[in-house]
């Protein structure tokens, strides 16, 4: 292995199943610039954290594109200006705040705690409608569908078009795959195109919303005002874009990657059968040993910074390859060890920053329940294959396909 080779290995799909070897050394470089033009690669836990909250460090799309990077979403080819996770402060701040008003403090404190019981019996109700099986597709069959049809409700998007958006939302996802192969102007345009026709199919239910509104995200963020003031149509539907999308994807692949990693240690599999409370603490053990987001490409310098005696020229991209951090012997004592009993897991599972994961709560809760609840029902799970087939993604790695072989379904 040669230090030039690792970013096209980390892309290479070939080494998706098992990235860590290519983290750890990529960590013997931790500031690294292989080719004139590439990104520089950062992969220690502090120089992460550090660059997450360094306001030289854009997300603004427009930076980006200013950097030489392909892009898959700007206002000009799809119509769509970019989401606040692609925009800087002021811009930012006051987008998110105005999203946040109606998911979580300090408006709505209570709005994810509130749907404990109704997640629980949607997640109920799958496991029971897997009947007798003897084998089953965790991910078709569980991880997907329960944070699909929970981001649906609380969106208020009907779950009977999940089919429809779902052939955009997979073009959309594949663009951010910073694949260095080939095809990437194809992912380019199908991205564009997808988005577009989402956008277009979110204005209808935002119009419907805008006259008729009920008790749900898209009405309030088509009839909110505040302190923000209001979005225009326009930031309502890049918004609805990003949290459709975002508050189903990464879930998917946190309870995907838990329950292979669960069958993977069958003591705490067999722990959390018998005590539903270790969810909690193996939730963020997982954030930080298995985390649904492995790296952030989308960053650019917008002056000169320095890391590690590294001088990082202004315009330069940069990816932060969080799981590298989150595996950091300088960081976490024994990092390749699965140990949920950790009294220190600040993990870099949800980013960190005014860019860390707008749905963190929610996600945490969606995978705790689904966790506990597969160790407590499933009857003898056990891998059919190992490793299982991957998504192609680099960036939301997680199995594409999860098949076990159970002996039935426990009350």
């Amino acid at each position: 292995m040669t230090q030039a080779s690792i970013l096209r290995q980390i892309t290479d799909y070939a080494n998706r199943a098992n990235p860590y070897p290519l983290y750890e050394e990529l960590r013997k470089t931790p500031v690294l610039h292989e080719e004139e033009g590439g990104p520089y690669l950062i992969s220690s836990y502090w120089d992460i954290l550090s660059l997450l909250h360094d306001p030289r460090i854009s997300s603004d799309a427009t930076n980006l594109a200013a950097a030489g990077t392909d892009e898959t979403g700007s206002a000009e080819e799809t119509g769509l200006p970019p989401s606040f996770i692609r925009l800087d402060p002021p811009e930012h701040d006051r987008l998110r705040r105005i999203a946040n008003r109606p998911f979580g403090p300090p408006h709505t404190p209570h709005r994810v705690d509130s749907m404990r019981d109704e997640l629980a019996e949607i997640v109920s109700g799958l496991l029971d409608d897997l009947g007798d099986a003897g084998q089953i597709d965790v991910v078709d069959q569980f991880a997907y569908p329960f944070p699909v049809t929970v981001i649906c409700r609380l969106l208020g998007v009907p779950r009977e078009d999940e089919p429809r958006f779902r052939s955009w939302v997979d073009p959309i996802v594949a663009g951010l795959d910073p694949d260095t192969g080939n095809d990437t102007a194809e992912r380019r345009r199908a991205a564009q195109e997808a988005r577009l026709q989402l956008g277009m199919y979110l204005a209808q239910l935002a119009e419907q919303r805008s006259k008729e509104p009920r008790e749900d995200m898209l009405s309030q963020l088509v009839t909110g005002h505040g302190e923000d003031g209001s979005m225009t149509m326009m930031e309502v539907l890049s918004t609805a874009v990003l949290l459709l999308i975002a508050g189903h994807e990464t879930t998917v692949n946190l309870i995907t990657n838990g329950m292979l990693t669960l069958l993977r240690h069958p003591a705490v599999l067999d722990r959390l059968r018998n005590d539903a409370g270790l969810a909690v603490n193996i939730v963020e053990e997982l954030l930080r040993y298995e985390p649904p987001v492995q790296l952030v490409p989308q960053r650019t310098c917008i002056a000169d910074i320095e890391v590690r005696g590294v001088t990082i020229p202004k315009g330069s991209r940069i990816w932060l390859v969080l799981a590298a951090g989150n595996r950091d012997p300088e960081r976490f004592q024994d990092p390749d060890r699965f140990d949920p009993d950790r009294e220190d897991i600040e993990h870099l599972g949800f980013g960190s920053g005014i860019h860390s994961c707008f749905g963190a709560p929610l996600a945490r809760l969606e995978a705790q329940l689904a966790l506990s609840a597969l160790a407590r029902r499933l009857d003898n799970p056990r891998l059919l294959e190992d490793p299982p087939p991957y998504r192609h993604n680099a960036v939301l790695r997680g199995p594409r396909h999860l098949n076990l072989g159970i002996d039935g379904l426990r009350p």
